[in-house]
């Protein structure tokens, strides 16, 4: 089989997984890159997946107008290679003629040889009736956006002068973004190397940590990276770190820590005692793996912040980081995979258990300490309407502005909305203990 049809073929396996088994994108894409050794491979593949999966809404609405009846379920990889197909025609701008050869020969090697024929016509009458398709899929705003309806109406009641830009920045890729570490380097020395190498960057205006690359690149490779002198991380997530107000001897609670950026983070700004704390068990290794290429130690332990009796130690804690699991609907220009999985159903009982960690978080905040809420999604029901209920309950959860300039006021807190100032959507929130 030509690279190609193979590339192919494997891209459509892991679309199918994401789009119809609810696999997260993530591990779809490491699960297939590793099957290609050439750099230039996994380039492709990652950036087919990335492309089909933030466009599929649309592109499987055009594949719907053009077949006469749907392909059956047994049929779902053919479904998903001409998806593949479509995206590198339209979102990659991939000679058409070299996509079609290579996705006939690729439906082949899936084994649905009796397929040839139809992948063949569909994606030829894709590129001769784009701009009839174009005007049909733009006439709704979840195919012209490839947003689930229920998340554009979610979004156009909570930012309704934003709504257009949110979908658009949604559908963008996320540029790549370093934060240097600050007990291995500093920012002009990182700076320099990557000159050195090539490597076109520059230093993020509002962040002192931050380094936004011009192209995204493997991070391996970048020098400094075996040393751990950086880590990958948003500009928006390194914000957290400011909002902490950090000083040595502090002691602080990442109470949800997998991947482990942000507590990470806290460790290159100051002298703290850390508990990297987390639920799921099955993340700590890469939580540890993270810190040992950083050179940082901190107490890594597995365990549900909303039941605190099962790992506290009585002891309080001078500061708290609440990065609560949520919708992710800010990140979606990272993970485009939650277009496809959230549901509207999913909101509420996400809010619910927000608000659960901080009432069971709370007590273990010491006189004069701080806490810090933050989610990385936009929607209201997570954010200012979860710190409202929150503070109604606690009467000494005393509400600290967030600085400016970044992001905007949102109901005690800041709202960053994706794409703005080049970074994530993020919401945070400082409450304090009175002494």
């Amino acid at each position: 089989m030509n690279p190609g049809a193979a590339l192919r073929g494997e891209a459509a396996k892991a679309l199918a997984r994401v789009a119809f088994d609810g696999a997260s994108l993530r591990a779809a894409l490491a699960a297939s890159t590793s099957r290609f050794a050439d750099p230039r491979d996994r380039a492709l593949l990652s950036a087919t997946l990335f492309a089909a999966t933030r466009w599929w809404l649309r592109l499987d609405a055009a594949l719907a107008a053009l077949l006469e009846k749907p392909l059956p379920p047994k049929a779902r990889d053919v479904r998903a290679l001409v998806v593949i197909g479509f995206a590198q025609i339209a979102v990659l701008d991939m000679p058409d003629y070299a996509v079609v050869a290579s996705c006939v020969d690729a439906v082949r090697a899936l084994g649905h040889a009796n397929y040839a024929g139809l992948v063949n016509a569909l994606l030829r009458r894709f590129a001769r009736e784009r701009a009839a398709l174009d005007a049909t899929l733009d006439g709704d705003i979840v195919t012209r956006t490839a947003h689930p309806r229920w998340l554009v109406d979610a979004l156009g009641r909570d930012w309704p002068d934003d709504l257009d830009a949110i979908l658009d920045a949604n559908n963008r890729e996320a540029p790549l973004t370093l934060r240097i570490n600050r007990r291995r380097t500093d920012r002009a020395s990182m700076l320099r190397r990557l000159a050195d190498a090539g490597v076109a960057a520059t230093a993020h205006d509002d962040l002192a940590d931050a380094i936004v690359l011009e192209q995204s690149a493997d991070v391996t490779r970048l020098p400094g990276y075996a040393e751990g002198v950086f880590s990958v991380q948003d500009g928006a997530a390194q914000r957290v770190a400011e909002l902490l107000d950090l000083r040595d001897g502090l002691r602080v609670l990442d109470a949800c820590a997998a991947p482990g950026g942000k507590a990470a983070h806290m460790l290159e700004r100051a002298d703290v005692d850390v508990l990297a704390l987390d639920r799921d068990v099955t993340r700590l290794p890469r939580v540890a793996e993270n810190f040992a290429r950083l050179g940082l130690r901190a107490d890594i332990r597995q365990g549900d912040a909303a039941a605190p009796e099962q790992w506290w130690d009585g002891r309080p804690f001078d500061r708290i980081l609440l990065d609560a699991p949520c919708s992710a609907t800010g990140i979606i220009r990272r993970q485009p995979d939650v277009k496809l999985h959230r549901r509207a159903a999913d909101i509420a009982p996400l809010a619910a258990g927000q608000t659960r960690l901080l009432q069971a978080l709370w007590p273990l905040l010491a006189p004069g300490g701080r806490l810090v809420y933050a989610t990385c999604s936009v929607l209201s029901a997570e954010n200012e309407g979860v710190l409202a209920a929150f503070r109604a309950a606690y009467a000494d959860a005393q509400r600290v502005d967030v600085p400016a300039p970044f992001g905007r006021a949102a109901g005690g807190g800041r709202q960053n909305l994706p794409g703005t100032g080049g970074m994530d959507g993020f919401y945070y929130a400082i409450v304090e203990k009175p002494r």
